[in-house]
């Protein structure tokens, strides 16, 4: 594993107990100012900005400080010169979701680019899968 890759890892560790932990200051660092965040909650256009960022999280801090676990399962990183993309699954949930579904997992796509010498996350994105039944036609 080359040294940029080993970087982003630590970067993705550092962020994910950050979020474990709610730890605000600790969820932004790393993060580009211009950043655009995809996330499972609203808005469908998603959020843009450091600023319009951080808004998102004391939700998720308080769901998380109930018992919830946000842990990292797998991260593979791939790394260019300027650029790099890393992917994830996070086992993310209550004891009570997971008993009800033990291989649900939060899927997680990062792009990151080099700003100043260091890694810095420009795009994140994250998503559970769609279990819901499809509408039936009227």
């Amino acid at each position: 594993m080359g040294h940029d890759e080993q970087e982003i890892r630590e970067l993705v560790h550092r962020w994910a107990v950050a979020v474990h932990t709610g730890d605000m200051a600790g969820v932004l660092a790393d993060h580009a100012p211009d950043i655009v965040m995809f996330d499972v909650p609203p808005p469908e256009q998603g959020v843009r900005g450091l600023e319009a960022y951080e808004e998102t999280w004391p939700g998720f801090f308080a769901w998380q400080a109930s018992g919830a676990v946000f842990e990292i399962e797998s991260l593979e990183v791939t790394a260019g010169g300027d650029v790099a993309y890393a992917y994830a699954l996070l086992r993310c949930g209550t004891p009570a979701e997971f008993a009800r579904d033990p291989e649900k997992r939060l899927r997680l796509t990062l792009g990151l680019r080099r700003e100043d010498g260091r890694w810095v996350v420009a795009h994140e994105h994250h998503s559970f899968t769609d279990d819901s039944e499809p509408a039936e036609d009227a």
